[in-house]
């Protein structure tokens, strides 16, 4: 799944609508090359999430998708929690009902993703996701021109269900839904993202929710695996997807928006069906014909338009 970024950060595709605060002014002559660094950070997070989502879908087979979720949400709150030691004193009801939502909308983002991703290829499965953020783009901008981006993602979409073929074609309806339903949960994470990185200091409220999350998953995991789960080569393996879905590309991701503007690092992120398609490509050898490529490409083309027809309207 695409890794959602720290709550103070921007998350992955749009949340450049909901908070696009950095400047977007050119960079000056001679200064170009200073950039690659940023924008390689970004792009090896991008490589982390959708390769470790990869390692996800071969453990699967030994505890199943709940199952993995549950190893990489656990593993990820414990690695955050020692690294954040986030305070529990000094908040609020509201701040906790914030952090808690946040948690509730990764664990949805999270278990929903993979069950997608254990039911369709891969580059499908990013590519549906990426809706939801693009949706919340479009209703956030409230302009006519995202209109017509939303139409791109669409046609982009009605590749997808009516191509006959391999890889995009004879999709899994439930695997689709189950997708779709991820993005809109990604939808609801950036929202709530932003709220808590306005109401928790650091990355203290997303340990905290990541922590509220790994709770969440927790039962269904034990339910799907059982003591699979303890087994210390899955383990190991859950560990893995942990660091390459979560603490990589989040420690990459705030390096990055150190030096990057908002708007760049969502047009970046922009291509992660891209990343994911080439992730099942490699790993799990899931082939995509010339039509799927297309179906990718209008994706992301709509919400790269998105995301520079918001950035536009903000620095006009």
């Amino acid at each position: 799944m695409t890794a959602p970024t720290a709550p103070s950060s921007p998350s992955p595709t749009t949340t450049v609508p909901v908070s696009a605060t950095a400047p977007l002014a050119a960079p000056p002559a001679g200064r170009a090359p200073a950039r690659f660094g940023p924008v390689a950070l970004v792009i090896s997070a991008g490589v982390s999430v959708q390769f470790g989502a990869a390692l996800a879908v071969m453990v699967m087979p030994r505890v199943g998708a709940a199952g993995v979720v549950t190893l990489r949400l656990a593993a990820a709150a414990v690695v955050l929690l020692l690294l954040c030691r986030p305070k529990v004193r000094g908040y609020v009801r509201a701040d906790w009902g914030t952090v808690v939502a946040f948690g509730v909308a990764m664990a949805g983002m999270n278990g929903l993703f993979y069950q997608a991703i254990d039911r369709i290829p891969l580059g499908p499965a990013v590519t549906l996701e990426v809706l939801g953020p693009l949706a919340l783009s479009v209703v956030v901008s409230r302009r006519l021109v995202n209109l017509l981006w939303a139409g791109l993602a669409l046609a982009g979409v009605v590749l997808l269900s009516s191509h006959g073929g391999g890889g995009f074609g004879g999709l899994d309806p439930l695997g689709a839904a189950f997708a779709l339903g991820a993005g809109a949960m990604w939808a609801a994470y950036i929202v709530f993202s932003a709220r808590t990185g306005r109401r928790f200091p650091q990355a203290d409220g997303l340990a905290l929710a990541m922590a509220v999350a790994a709770v969440l998953s927790l039962p269904l995991g034990i339910v799907e695996a059982g003591s699979d789960l303890l087994v210390p080569s899955t383990l190991a393996l859950g560990a893995g997807v942990a660091v390459l879905s979560s603490v990589l590309p989040y420690t990459l991701e705030l390096l990055a928006l150190r030096r990057l503007p908002a708007p760049t690092f969502a047009i970046l992120m922009s291509l992660e069906p891209a990343i994911a398609a080439t992730a099942g490509f490699l790993v799990l050898n899931q082939a995509m014909s010339a039509l799927d490529a297309v179906a990718i490409a209008l994706v992301i083309a709509a919400s790269m338009g998105a995301v520079r027809s918001q950035t536009r309207k903000r620095t006009a």
